[in-house]
Formats: structure tokens, C-alpha cells, sequence
């Protein structure tokens, strides 16, 4: 059958156009259900809450659900694994952080990629570490408490409770030329508690949850390990104006997809990401937390890609120097 020109230049552009129909119509109806995100840790500790403050701005920029899913174990390696192997569809996102997405795979034998088996969505907050003491420990600031490890080696302890506490502390060790024993636990709510009770000595932790018993005088904070002071705690100093600059490290936080994503869901995704962190309430919430949002332009997933990058080139090393096993 012969058809007129112009009928068959329209029927052929029509076919021309077809491959990009889907992605047209998924970008316009997704989500169509409840988003699933998982949090690779038990309900309570800053991934968590960071989670939960976020997932309740983007439900209402999405128009759907975002449903939290707390697995933990592994220090957060069993619900990455799970958040590496769910389909690739933007109906499961993870929260991760430095020790999921950079530690873990230099401390763990994994089955999964912590680069290739995700689709990066965007950098969330950071939080430096705080370096405390109980109240028994006889030093007032941070370089007399450097002198009295020194002149003590293998008598305090420090408690870590997960990987990046574990990491901290050895990075400490190393930078600062001091030897203390190192008390695993299986969570940062029991560390601060034997640190309010004088059980342990010492302790590098996010510096959230530590604050309100910092406030109250149950133990000592003498610096917090980053450039700039915490707005929520801005007469704890720095570890530059302590004297220790090359004690700078900090714990960071974003949201991965599983790898093969479309880009167009990322792209959905991230913008009510970016959205969420602009709200003065969800701002308002995480500073409580002791949590600093990323300046707008590193809320991208090039920019997460970037930072996860430079942080494996520094601390691989590091720990693999120091043959940190899992506990």
C-alpha cells in the first residue's frame, strides 16, 4: 500500500519519537506508590533520624509515602547490601553515610560494590566527630589531654561504638602520637552512658547525640574535629584553635539509589531532596541534630560521586594500615 508523503512523514516521526514515551510517561507518574527507604541501622541513632526528618518533606513533595525500613547489623553493610540488590525502579532509596559507603569496604568482605552498585541522589548533612572525656580525666583542654595520653600509653580508654568511631580513634592515635585500648560497642547510646558514668575514659562521636550530656556536665568535650564551629554547640572549639588541625575529619551523609536507576527518577528524587533541605523547619531540626546541610551546589549526585571518591583515596589507606577488623 501506498501512502501519501505527508501521512507517512508523520507516521514516521511518530515512530521516531516512541523510544522516548517511556521515559516521558514514568517521569510524569512516578511515584506511583509508597517509596520504601531503607536506614542500614537500628531506630534511635543519626542515620535514623536524619532519615525520618527527611522522609517526611519529601512525602509531601512526592505525594507519596516514604516509608522507613530500619535493617541493621554489620555496621550498616546487611541493609546496604539489601538497599545494593532492590530493583532499580526509585521505589527503594538507602541513607548511607561514611562508614557504609567508604569504611565498610576496606573493613568487610562485601557482596556488593560500595561505588558501582548504587545510583548516587544526593549529599545530605555532615557532622564532625566530638572528642570527649569523662569528668574524671585530669585535663581541661585539648592539648593537655594529648600530653596526659602521651604520658600515659595504654591506660585510657576509648570506647567506639561502629566504624567511624573505630577509624576516628586509630586517625587520632596516629596524628597525635598516642596509645589507648580500644572498647568496642555495639552502639553509641551505651558508649555515652559509661562516659557519663566514668566506665570509659574517652570517646570520638558524632557529635549529636553526645551534646545535651555535654551541656549538663556528665563529661568533657574538648574540641569538635572540623574547619568551623557547630552552630548547636559554638563554645566547644575546633581542633585548629585547639592546636590540632590535622585532626580535621567529619561524618557525612547522602542518598544512594540501587545502581541502573533511570536518570530520570534520580533527577525526581534529588529535586525534592534539595527542596526538603531548603525548608527552614526540616533546617531547623537537623541543627538540633548537630547536623550541617551541604551548601546547595554539592546537593548533587556528581557532588556525592566526588566526595565518596576523595574520602576512599584517604582513608583505605589508613585503615588497612591499621588492620582494622570487623568486631
Amino acid at each position: 500500500m501506498k501512502l501519501p508523503r505527508r501521512r507517512f512523514l508523520h507516521l514516521a516521526a511518530g515512530a521516531a519519537a516512541l523510544p522516548a514515551l517511556p521515559r516521558i510517561v514514568r517521569a510524569q507518574t512516578y511515584p506511583a506508590r509508597p517509596i520504601t527507604m531503607i536506614v542500614p541501622f537500628a531506630a534511635g541513632g543519626p542515620n535514623d533520624g536524619i532519615a525520618r526528618i527527611m522522609a517526611e518533606g519529601m512525602r509531601v513533595l512526592l505525594g507519596q509515602p516514604v516509608m522507613i525500613e530500619n535493617i541493621d547489623g554489620a555496621a550498616g553493610s546487611i541493609g546496604t547490601g539489601r538497599a545494593a540488590r532492590a530493583a532499580p525502579d526509585g521505589y527503594t532509596i538507602s541513607i548511607g553515610y561514611w562508614g557504609t559507603h567508604v569504611a565498610n569496604a576496606a573493613i568487610y568482605v562485601l557482596d556488593y560494590d560500595v561505588v558501582k552498585d548504587f545510583e548516587p541522589i544526593s549529599l545530605l548533612v555532615e557532622s564532625p566527630l566530638l572528642i570527649a572525656a569523662s569528668k574524671a580525666t585530669p585535663a581541661s583542654d585539648l592539648r593537655e589531654f594529648v600530653n596526659w595520653l602521651r604520658a600515659n600509653p595504654d591506660k585510657a580508654s576509648a570506647a567506639v561504638p561502629g566504624s567511624a568511631s573505630h577509624v576516628a580513634s586509630v586517625f587520632f592515635q596516629r596524628q597525635t602520637g598516642t596509645r589507648f585500648r580500644l572498647v568496642p560497642y555495639r552502639g553509641a547510646g551505651p558508649a555515652i552512658q559509661d562516659l557519663a558514668q566514668g566506665r570509659i575514659d574517652m570517646a570520638l562521636l558524632n557529635a549529636g547525640a553526645p551534646l545535651p550530656h555535654v551541656r549538663s556536665g556528665e563529661f568533657k568535650a574538648y574540641a569538635v574535629s572540623a574547619k568551623r564551629r557547630l552552630a548547636a554547640a559554638p563554645d566547644i572549639p575546633t581542633v585548629d584553635e585547639a592546636g590540632f588541625p590535622n585532626l580535621d575529619a567529619s561524618v557525612w551523609f547522602g542518598f544512594w539509589a540501587p545502581a541502573r536507576t533511570p536518570k530520570d527518577i534520580i533527577a525526581k528524587l534529588n529535586a525534592a531532596t534539595v527542596e526538603t533541605l531548603a525548608n527552614p523547619s526540616v533546617r531547623a531540626r537537623l541543627a538540633d541534630l548537630a547536623q550541617e546541610i551541604f551548601p546547595r551546589e554539592q546537593q548533587t549526585p556528581a557532588a556525592l560521586v566526588d566526595l565518596q571518591k576523595a574520602e576512599i583515596e584517604k582513608w583505605w589507606p589508613i585503615i588497612r594500615a591499621a588492620n582494622i577488623k570487623p568486631e
